[in-house]
């Protein structure tokens, strides 16, 4: 029984309907593709200035003609009450409602009409099948939070059972929870791992200590694929080798729709289905392919609530290879907010310094996790998990590399912790400037 896409009619999804409307989509010719983006852009302009007052209100001044008018959304933009964005003949009643996490700061509350959400659903499982990997019949290992109140504990609960999958915590890390979790695998069949990156390398950290590999004893495991947070090629390396299985990035929002996955060739394929992804500079143009810039996005299927030209809050860049049909993204540098502003005016993008420091706290063998803060212009607060203090030999090489790729007189802050705080779903946010709240 197709218990997952039961789950989703019986909650009004029209799951059938999005995958034939997806299949359709994807048979079109590149030059016909091209076409169908113009036309689903413009669609979608004209469908929220006619029956949505709150876009009207943010786009006076569009001409439907020159995508350029069109002006760029915020998540600012949408700190206002739900009902206040909602298109007409949308209410709370009919249609799918959620919230971002706030990991950017800017937390809110979207709706997504039905068969857009659907459609979502339509595209991860699409994609999850380049890997042979089926929703309704493949079993997953979860590496994800779980609320704690009783309502929605039981009711995240219910979706786990109806999605085939088995939730592990992940805001227990200890070698006693792994060694658990490492007899639920060897006595279930799970298809594949699923969940926040930086879990997962600890489990392959784990694995690694025990000098394990996971296929060997649970066979039927076929691949991991990780998702919210940076996936780093040497965590990358060390799980495939510690699983046995290939590793899969994905990138999305909850606001949107899946972004981006890994093809078979290793290519970050966008979602040009049912997105149209932008990357922008700082005045709102257009930048060549190859270029760094914001990446902004058009929902092109969501008539409940507009997302149009929204600007997500990352940094990325398209490859040159890229075609309106086969978009792919080449890097995906962080968050515009996780911008560091050094003392000589210099910006350097958060991971910048995470980049630095990996390698070498990690060489030092006993540190398990670590993320960093910007306090100020020129101090940096690294926070860390080890068995053994950093000695002071390793905490002067760091300070002098992180000098070295940056600039000189910065001033860098170890302090060690027994665990590291996580977000109330878990992920873990790897860099964090906190000089917009100190200043």
């Amino acid at each position: 029984m197709n218990l997952f896409d039961l789950s989703l009619r019986l909650n009004g999804f029209p799951i059938r309907k999005a995958e034939i409307a997806l299949e359709e989509i994807q048979q079109k010719n590149d030059v016909a593709f091209e076409d169908y983006i113009i036309y689903k852009k413009q669609e979608i302009v004209a469908y929220h200035l006619k029956h949505t007052p709150f876009y009207k209100s943010l786009a006076k001044s569009i001409n439907l003609e020159d995508w350029n008018t069109v002006p760029i959304m915020t998540k600012r933009n949408l700190q206002q009450p739900l009902n206040e964005r909602l298109s007409e003949g949308f209410s709370t009643n009919n249609v799918y409602i959620n919230k971002t996490s706030g990991s950017s700061g800017d937390p809110f509350i979207f709706a997504k009409d039905k068969f857009c959400h659907a459609l979502t659903w339509a595209i991860i499982k699409d994609r999850f099948g380049w890997f042979n990997l089926d929703f309704n019949a493949s079993k997953q290992a979860r590496f994800y939070g779980i609320p704690l109140d009783k309502k929605r504990y039981y009711k995240e609960r219910v979706k786990d059972t109806l999605s085939n999958r088995f939730r592990f915590s992940v805001f227990d890390l200890s070698d006693a929870a792994f060694d658990n979790l490492l007899k639920k695998f060897s006595s279930t069949s799970f298809d594949y791992i699923n969940g926040y990156t930086s879990a997962i390398v600890q489990f392959a950290k784990f694995l690694e200590r025990k000098n394990i590999v996971l296929n060997l004893i649970c066979p039927s495991l076929k691949a991991c694929v990780v998702t919210s947070e940076m996936l780093f090629d040497d965590d990358k390396t060390l799980m495939e080798t510690q699983f046995g299985v290939p590793v899969i990035n994905e990138y999305g929002a909850s606001e949107l729709d899946l972004i981006a996955f890994q093809n078979p060739k290793g290519e970050w394929q966008i979602n040009s289905e049912t997105l149209f992804v932008e990357i922008l500079d700082k005045n709102d143009n257009v930048v060549p392919l190859g270029e760094e810039g914001r990446v902004v996005i058009t929902s092109l299927y969501n008539k409940a609530h507009p997302f149009i030209r929204y600007d997500i809050g990352d940094i990325g860049t398209l490859s040159k290879q890229s075609t309106a049909k086969k978009p792919v993204l080449e890097t995906l540098i962080g968050r515009t907010n996780d911008i560091a502003i050094l003392p000589s005016g210099k910006r350097a993008a958060g991971l910048t310094f995470y980049y630095i420091t990996k390698s070498i706290i990690e060489d030092d063998g006993n540190v398990k996790e670590f993320v960093i803060e910007q306090h100020k212009k020129d101090t940096f607060k690294i926070i860390y998990v080890s068995s053994e203090e950093l000695s002071e030999e390793n905490k002067l090489i760091i300070s002098n590399e992180m000098e070295r790729y940056l600039e000189k007189g910065l001033q860098i802050i170890f302090e060690r912790q027994n665990q590291l705080q996580r977000s109330k779903s878990g992920k873990l946010k790897q860099f964090s400037s906190l000089i917009n709240v100190k200043l």
